[in-house]
């Protein structure tokens, strides 16, 4: 599919060096960006979901067992 869009030329130039170095197709370099920022951007909606899902969950550890950690780190030595 074609599809016309604008861009500051600083961009675009910046992205006409690296598609001349990596000697590709200014519209591969285009479609390789675009997929990557998909990918990051389904990567952050996922882990606002896992924080959603675990803001329900009490993480605090029991007093016995903070309290069981806390004698065996005195043991350690660091």
């Amino acid at each position: 599919m074609k599809v016309a869009i604008s861009i500051p030329d600083p961009l675009f130039e910046a992205a006409e060096d690296i598609a001349r170095v990596r000697s590709v197709p200014r519209s591969k370099l285009y479609s390789e960006a675009l997929s990557h920022y998909i990918r990051e951007h389904d990567a952050d909606k996922i882990t606002t979901r896992l924080n959603q899902v675990y803001s329900d969950y009490d993480a605090r550890l029991e007093a016995e067992l903070t309290s069981a950690q806390s004698e065996m780190l005195q043991h350690e030595s660091w």
